[in-house]
């Protein structure tokens, strides 16, 4: 609803008058969409001051620390609910009665095999393919498998979409780790909670059963829960965008996953597990501190603070408990943990740190995890898209649902040249 109205005014005459819109939550919206009939655009790289879309899904606060899905807090969806409760919370905008959970935890549960033609897209990736290539390629692909059921306007047939990519994500990227190391596939088991399956697919081998550790199963549901949607971030729009045009679900999830990959993006838990090796040892703490704090070396503290939240994560609560949990269980002995839990506890404790509110983030806590577990830094990024799948099908179905949707067709401002005679080849 349209309470107050902004005025351009260029050289102090007033060009036009542009609705003000309030959400329920969040900074106030000018609504600039008749600004092309009066002959302007604006101008916003990297859309920092933009709202690209309405979203009844995911509110950040960043100056307070605050992220709900649906208005539940994060951290009571990471410590009171699991993973597939919050998918439905995600997909379906309440939390599920026991009976609806139950149901949809069945349907997830059943969609977790894949078609066995599917197996034979893996097998024409070299042997050293990344992880997210192969992800990338067989997502994709998904959607030469399901004809029938790619009517994006069919609420139905969407959600039927979304059940199939929550439940294959898991199986694919387990499928990609065993490809990259050597090994053969493991089928999903429906006698497996969702983190259970994952970590099952992850480590069995024909001959000899792996045993699911709870706690590490936990840590692994709250890893998925704590990604699974973080508003209009980079991949999140890219789904979007690709979605306004009519693509089909799984086409428009892969370029989720394309967009992921980029390194500022999806790459940050790796980036933190590639500082503590270039850091190497408790000795060496002190200089790595004392370099992240010289305004003049280039060095910086990666998994500390985070662009969008500016007092601390939220999710990094949780996780650091996660994270102690694990390690203490695991009693593993790994110099480079040794260096993270220092490096968390100067920037717990340093006034530096402290006063910069530059706190672990939970890139910094859902790597170490991710290490301590026996997952190699290549699939990382992989287990962060498998987590933010349902987000990004959430939105998705959201956009298809609401009335008005137009393809996504952004601005420039021009600035190459302009009335050139083009001289033919044979006269130059």
């Amino acid at each position: 609803m349209a309470d107050l109205k902004a005025s351009l005014s260029i050289d102090g005459k007033v060009i036009t008058d542009l609705p003000i819109l309030k959400g329920t939550a969040g900074n106030d919206v000018i609504d600039i969409r008749t600004l092309g009939s009066v002959g302007y655009f604006t101008y916003d790289p990297g859309f920092l001051a933009t709202a690209s879309c309405e979203s009844a899904i995911t509110y950040i606060d960043g100056d307070k620390g605050v992220l709900q899905h649906r208005g539940y807090p994060i951290d009571s969806l990471a410590k009171q609910a699991d993973y597939l409760e919050v998918c439905y919370i995600l997909l379906n905008g309440e939390a599920p009665t026991k009976a609806q959970y139950e149901d949809f935890t069945n349907t997830i549960t059943n969609h977790t095999m894949v078609h066995e033609k599917l197996v034979h897209f893996f097998h024409g990736f070299l042997p050293n393919a990344h992880p997210m290539a192969m992800l990338c390629g067989v997502v994709g692909a998904l959607s030469s498998f399901y004809h029938s059921d790619l009517d994006i306007h069919a609420p139905d047939q969407r959600m039927r979409s979304a059940h199939r990519l929550i439940a294959k994500m898991p199986t694919i990227a387990a499928m990609a780790y065993k490809y990259s190391i050597g090994q053969p596939f493991v089928y999903p088991r429906n006698d497996l909670t969702y983190a259970e399956n994952f970590l099952h697919m992850l480590f069995s081998v024909p001959a000899e059963e792996y045993v699911v550790s709870p706690t590490v199963a936990r840590a692994m549901d709250r890893i998925f829960t704590l990604h699974a949607d973080h508003e209009q971030n980079a991949s999140t729009s890219t789904v979007r965008l690709a979605g306004s045009s009519g693509a089909n679900p799984y086409a428009c999830i892969a370029a989720g996953v394309a967009s992921l990959w980029g390194p500022a993006h999806g790459g940050a838990n790796e980036a933190c597990l590639t500082m503590l090796e270039e850091i190497g040892s408790l000795d060496r703490v002190d200089e790595f501190v004392a370099k992240a704090k010289d305004k003049a070396d280039p060095f910086r503290l990666m998994g500390f603070g985070h662009r969008v939240y500016k007092n601390f994560d939220p999710r990094a609560t949780v996780m650091r408990e996660t994270c102690h949990e694990v390690l203490t269980e695991l009693g593993i002995q790994d110099p480079l943990l040794d260096v993270a839990m220092a490096l968390e506890k100067v920037a717990l404790e340093d006034p530096y740190f402290i006063e910069k509110k530059l706190y672990p983030n939970v890139d910094f806590y859902s790597g170490i995890i991710l290490k301590a577990i026996g997952i190699p830094t290549n699939m990382f990024t992989v287990i962060f898209a498998m987590s933010r799948t349902v987000g990004w099908i959430a939105h998705w179905d959201e956009m298809l649902g609401q009335a008005g949707q137009k393809i996504g067709r952004p601005r420039q401002k021009y600035t190459g040249e302009i009335d050139r005679k083009f001289i033919p080849l044979s006269e130059r």
